[in-house]
């Protein structure tokens, strides 16, 4: 069962999941342009920005998240997206063991984990300060679909800066991120009824052959096999083992 709402960290979202028993690995992730913080039966690890679909081998049985707006993480973990992307990490490669071990026993003792994870990003956050308001400027301009190089004009960058500023804020360069967020958009869409060749128009691909070759590459899917699992998963509807309606291949 997986369930989501959103966090107090401005732009981020807490979510849990709790396999079926019995426990089976997980079904692949859908690149999002996000990066998580993740408690995973106990352990702490973060999950880079990924530019194909994930599948874990590992079988978890309960998952606490934070999935932070595309472009914070690096300035809450104090690493650049580009060192995590398509890359699962333990949080104590990045911060220690130490550090990471403490963390892991306050969440561990918390009668609310997710909560307690939470509460953490919260006051790290206010430690390193807000959102780069020129992120989210990017991150919304390319969300609506505007070109990569309207946007380097429109927030006065260079198309070289931008690229550079996107490696770091996340993970990839600013093309690859608009091709992902295009995805999600188009995967909203399919989630909601939408027929593939109205749902590939109004996402902005060229037509219904683009979207589904960009679902295959990023997704490992077809436009057509999403909509109908995401159909099986409305609310409703028997969830299958191992999905989830969010970010993950029906």
């Amino acid at each position: 069962m997986y369930e989501e709402r959103p966090a107090l960290l401005d732009g981020a979202v807490l979510w849990t999941r709790t396999a079926p028993a019995p426990v089976v690995p997980d079904a692949p992730v859908v690149p999002d342009g996000c990066m998580d913080l993740i408690r995973a039966d106990g352990r702490l690890l973060v999950a880079g920005a990924d530019t194909r679909a994930h599948r874990s081998t590992e079988a978890v049985a309960r998952y606490e998240g934070l999935r932070f707006a595309p472009g914070d993480a690096p300035r809450l973990l104090g690493v650049p997206a580009r060192e995590l992307r398509d890359r699962r990490v333990d949080l104590a490669d990045l911060w220690g063991a130490a550090t990471a071990r403490r963390l892991a026993e306050r969440i561990d003792e918390a009668p609310d984990p997710a909560a307690a994870l939470e509460a953490y990003a919260l006051r790290r956050a206010a430690r390193t300060g807000p959102a780069d308001p020129l992120l989210r400027a990017v991150t919304a301009r390319l969300r609506a679909g505007r070109p990569v190089g309207e946007t380097a004009d429109a927030l006065g960058l260079g198309a070289r800066r931008l690229h550079r500023l996107a490696l770091d804020a996340y993970g990839y360069g600013p093309l690859t991120l608009t091709r992902v967020l295009r995805l999600q958009r188009a995967l909203g869409l399919l989630r909601a009824g939408v027929p593939p060749a109205r749902a590939a128009a109004r996402a902005g691909y060229t037509d219904q052959a683009h979207l589904t070759r960009d679902t295959r590459a990023l997704a490992g899917t077809t436009p057509g096999a999403y909509a109908r699992t995401a159909a099986d998963q409305a609310p409703g509807a028997p969830e299958p083992p191992g999905t989830s309606a969010n970010s993950e291949i029906p």
